[in-house]
């Protein structure tokens, strides 16, 4: 196994000139005090202009030329580092070849992905290998799904620790969110429905709630788990009574990730755990019309977008919507924010809520502050880290750090028993 400690660097911003990149680089600049830190991408001018650009602490950051179409300078930049931060999507296109470095160096890494046939493949490829060298691959390490997998996890270790036994029903509601989507989370939402459209067991796959089981012979057969669900509040828990709960957009990236935790940790939250994720339209007299909407409207994407996709003139579609590696202006990423819910029911028939909240905008600046703690994380708190290793989730991989890392980063997470 590798000796991550003898290694040059620990943590490297890996499309750091990218927008989500920069944005990374400068929260690590803030919060990265005692971690060792370098920049890399394919241009050095630019490496250099970010890094003059994010102040006086990160003046000494070391530099590396690392591109995906050379695997060679991959694997030569994963030699040096203990951890591996990469913001270099669509991860379909770009992320492969950098993920096998890792996995062949005994390198921790860390992504943003929500491509579900990229983590799939992830797995195919690269996680026995992770496994032999001792590397952590961490994908979905943004808003996609941080808050999904670790209130999940918070809310299996209240339980526990109130010796109320194992998660059953748990549902994740999106109470209130402000901000835009990236140009990088849509280029990845694009191939995600390309791989669908061209590829049936890639469709037939992503359909399966369990895509991203490590076994899947071995998972419960709970029926129906659809991702595009319309509901009364009232049908998820008492406190949502007058509410009315549409589709949520990444559902269908969030829950497989969750469902993937589980079987990590070797069923912890149970074998009766089901999990779903909506989002509230509110409690108003048009409520229950825009629930529909929001639901056939996700539903239609998914439904005919998986199917017919590449039939679409893709050039245009790249020239219309917003480019990787763009954003808003940082007065638009401050005003943005967003709260979560999850409720469970355990199996003893004890409630729980873990709500989960933070400023900025949820694809931009809270994004950032999640990956660079998720790096953090890796660099710093292997004692809080699990054992395991592979191809992991947030949850499995760093869950105990990241819940003692948040309230420093000004991210609120809180648990509480409901009557």
């Amino acid at each position: 196994m590798t000796q991550a400690s003898q290694r040059e660097f620990d943590i490297v911003v890996y499309g750091a000139t990218g927008f989500a990149g920069k944005l990374t680089a400068e929260y690590l600049a803030r919060r990265g005090d005692d971690a060792r830190i370098a920049l890399a991408g394919r241009s050095q001018d630019k490496l250099l202009k970010v890094r003059d650009s994010l102040g006086e602490k990160a003046a000494d950051w070391p530099l590396v030329s690392a591109d995906a179409s050379q695997p060679a300078t991959l694997n030569a930049m994963a030699a040096r580092t203990q951890v591996v931060i990469t913001t270099v999507g669509p991860y379909t296109r770009y992320g492969m070849p950098m993920v096998a470095a890792c996995a062949a160096a005994g390198t921790d890494y860390a992504d943003l992905t929500g491509e579900t046939m990229f983590i799939r493949d992830s797995i195919d490829l690269h996680h026995k290998q992770a496994i032999d060298t001792g590397a952590r691959i961490v994908h979905s390490c943004g808003f996609d799904s941080v808050p999904s997998d670790l209130t999940v996890y918070a809310l299996h270790r209240l339980a526990t620790d109130d010796g109320e036994g194992q998660l059953g029903d748990t549902s994740l509601v999106v109470r209130s969110f402000a901000g835009g989507v990236s140009g990088g989370t849509l280029a990845s939402m694009l191939e995600v429905l390309n791989t669908a459209s061209t590829d049936a067991d890639a469709r037939r796959q992503m359909n399966d709630p369990y895509t991203l089981s490590p076994d899947r012979d071995a998972e419960p057969d709970l029926g129906a788990q659809p991702d595009v669900r319309w509901r009364r509040g009232s049908e998820i828990a008492p406190e949502l009574a007058g509410y009315w709960t549409g589709a949520f957009v990444m559902a269908g990236a969030n829950t497989r990730i969750v469902r993937r935790s589980n079987a990590l940790l070797d069923y912890a939250y149970g074998r009766r755990f089901e999990y779903a994720e909506l989002m509230s339209v509110g409690k108003s007299p048009v409520a229950p019309f825009a629930a529909a909407v929001t639901t056939a409207g996700n539903a239609a994407v998914m439904g005919l977008g998986s199917r017919y996709f590449d039939r679409l003139p893709r050039p245009l579609l790249e020239r219309v919507l917003p480019k990787p590696g763009t954003g808003p202006s940082e007065q638009a990423r401050e005003k943005g924010h967003y709260t979560v819910e999850t409720y469970t029911t355990t199996t003893t028939g004890a409630r729980y809520l873990a709500r989960m909240s933070q400023r900025g905008d949820p694809g931009y600046k809270a994004t950032a502050v999640l990956l660079g703690e998720c790096g953090l994380a890796l660099a710093l708190d292997r004692d809080k880290l699990s054992e395991l290793r592979g191809v992991l989730t947030p949850a499995a991989a760093m869950g105990d750090a990241l819940l003692g890392r948040f309230p420093g980063a000004e991210v609120t997470l809180e648990t509480s028993r409901l009557a």
